[in-house]
């Protein structure tokens, strides 16, 4: 790959030398770094590289430029660049200049910057290079060739592919996927010896470049899993623990962090990835100390590093089928564990979170995996390059994960059924679709059906009122109408609502029976369930806030409530003896299309 662009625009002679300065001294042997002191010369730049397939890593612009405004120019390499990062130059002082102030903010709410960089005004300018730096680092994530960390080769539109990729997404794993027959595909199997390496078609391959070159065929979740360094199984010191978490996205991983720096043992148990829903974000802004946003993985892979430098022990691709309290007064309980045996613990917080809500068309569920997706998957943006999209539904993940696709996409549609984006979506980014030529809109209308041989080609939608269908190409269709809880395991006495949310605090003491049977004379604790010693935080809770930063304050408030329930309770009491379970093998780890 020739050497990716950085490009610099500033009308000021010495500013734009000082830029370059900086630019070439510490990027210039992988970079090409270049200036240009006119919009204009900007844009027949960038037109040049596009032609010429040149990638472009970075664009930083003067907003005010003389011929062509830094929005304008910025908003063009969102066109013809779309991985390449955006930013406004700004001297040192902007924030006080309303007119530059309200630039900054006008452009990044319609999504035509991704953020603002400081001029340098020193030598080293180090504030400078980092900010630089972090674009190039999120722009390096983007570069789809056979020099990453991990490189899956398969099917240009394979379901295997297709979850292997989510896999590896949700887990913070750096990979590429090179789609079989390529030029670039063959190289790399030829590199590693792997099996037909010259076919369009043969077995996925996964190549583990970074870790020692390891070469996985048709690798099943788990081992892929394994193979990259996440434990899968258990071992002998994590069947006895204080705290057992049983989820892995935000709440629980904000209760693996807390509980783990106040000196508790705990265990935190993910049947599928990292992060929960969240971790299917492409983008999150609003999230208090990141405003340039980030990505749910990212998030999540920070707290669950966060949590294992704490001493949090982590176990991937396993799910829990029972759990059951050793004495009703709260006196530890033993959950089981699928593949796997028993696991032994004082307390357990219930942060599981909810399951995507299925759209029930027997067609299009047929197609789940190729070409249907649910929730905001962004491992599939790239393979749907030029393609035509269709987002179903209207909250904040659905717009986050339009304004991802339309990058690649020739074009996406977001069918809501409401008359607008108002009522479920941060004007944020409504207002970042409303900019975009490629996004369009479709109110008060539904997903009734669709078809495609193998893999999807076209959905239907009626309009709510007058019931006309309308058929749409579609390559891809993204499913984000709500989840469910999947609390059915759950043992009886676990009050949950009529819509299967946990039921805590003061209002398990308000729901009456079986809440009656509530055994101790204090009363629940904020965030513990109908039984003692269980709590419930994040998205699983019944009357939860439905948000990133809401799930992470309750995964974190709720240690102080294990630490007093642990106080106040008798010494746990051995459970009864386990029947002998024989030694787990690694085992399959269900993938997202298991439901």
């Amino acid at each position: 790959m020739k050497r990716p662009l950085l490009l610099a625009v500033d009308a000021d002679p010495g500013s734009l030398a000082r830029i370059e300065h900086e630019l070439t001294r510490r990027f210039g042997s992988d970079y090409l770094v270049r200036g240009e002191s006119s919009g204009a010369a900007a844009q027949a730049t960038l037109e040049q590289a596009a032609t010429r397939g040149e990638p472009v890593a970075l664009v930083l612009a003067d907003p005010w430029l003389d011929d062509v405004p830094g929005t304008e120019l910025l908003a063009e390499v969102r066109l013809l660049h779309p991985e390449a990062g955006r930013a406004f130059l700004v001297p040192w002082g902007a924030w006080a200049h309303r007119q530059t102030a309200e630039a900054i903010l006008r452009a990044m709410s319609r999504g035509e910057i991704n953020y603002y960089v400081l001029k340098p005004w020193t030598t080293p300018d180090e504030l400078f290079l980092r900010t630089v730096s972090e674009f190039v680092q999120a722009w390096t994530r983007t570069v789809v060739d056979g020099r990453r960390e991990v490189v899956v080769i398969g099917a240009a539109r394979d379901g295997r592919g297709h979850e292997v990729r989510s896999l590896l997404s949700r887990n913070g794993i750096p990979h590429a996927y090179l789609d079989r027959g390529t030029a670039e595909a063959v190289r790399v199997l030829h590199a590693v010896d792997g099996p037909a390496p010259d076919g369009a078609s043969g077995p996925l391959v996964v190549w583990l470049a970074a870790l020692g070159g390891q070469v996985l065929v048709d690798p099943t979740d788990t081992e892929v899993l394994t193979a990259w360094g996440i434990r899968t199984s258990l071992e002998p010191e994590d069947r006895d623990v204080d705290l057992l978490v049983i989820g892995a996205g935000p709440a629980g991983l904000a209760a693996s962090v807390y509980g783990s720096s106040e000196g508790l043992k705990v265990l935190c148990l993910e049947e599928h990835a990292l992060g929960g829903q969240a971790g299917t974000s492409s983008l999150i802004r609003n999230y208090l100390g990141f405003s340039r946003g980030l990505s749910g993985a990212d998030l999540a892979q920070r707290g669950f590093q966060q949590a294992w430098v704490f001493g949090a022990r982590f176990v991937l691709g396993r799910k829990v089928t029972g759990l059951m309290a050793h004495h009703p007064a709260g006196s530890g309980f033993r959950a089981e564990i699928e593949g796997a045996g028993w696991v032994d613990a004082k307390a357990v917080v219930l942060a599981s979170g909810v399951a995507y809500r299925r759209l029930g068309v027997p067609a299009l569920e047929a197609l789940t995996g190729s070409g249907v997706y649910y929730g905001a998957n962004v491992s599939e943006a790239h393979g749907l390059a030029g393609s035509h999209v269709v987002i179903v539904g209207g909250g904040n993940s659905a717009g986050q994960a339009a304004l991802h696709l339309q990058r690649y996409a020739a074009d996406v549609t977001i069918v809501i059924r409401t008359p607008d984006l108002s009522e479920t979506m941060s004007q944020y980014l409504i207002d970042e679709i409303g900019a975009s030529p490629r996004i369009t809109v479709v109110p008060n209308a539904e997903v009734v059906g669709g078809e495609g041989d193998g893999w999807l080609s076209q959905v239907v939608v009626a309009d709510r009122d007058s019931g006309k269908q309308t058929t749409l190409d579609a390559d891809g269709l993204f499913v984000m109408i709500g989840a469910a809880p999947h609390t059915q395991w759950l043992p009886e006495p676990v009050l949950r609502d009529k819509w299967g949310f946990v039921v805590t605090g003061a209002d398990v003491a308000e729901a009456g029976p079986p809440a009656a049977t509530w055994p101790l004379p204090r009363p629940p604790l904020p965030h513990e369930t109908s039984v003692p010693g269980l709590f419930a935080v994040g998205d699983v809770r019944s009357g939860s806030v439905k948000r990133v930063a809401s799930a992470v304050g309750e995964g974190s408030v709720v240690v102080s409530e294990v630490h007093r329930y642990l106080s106040l309770s008798p010494a746990p009491s051995p459970g009864p003896a386990p029947a002998p379970t024989p030694a787990p093998g690694p085992g399959p780890a269900r993938s997202r299309s298991d439901g």
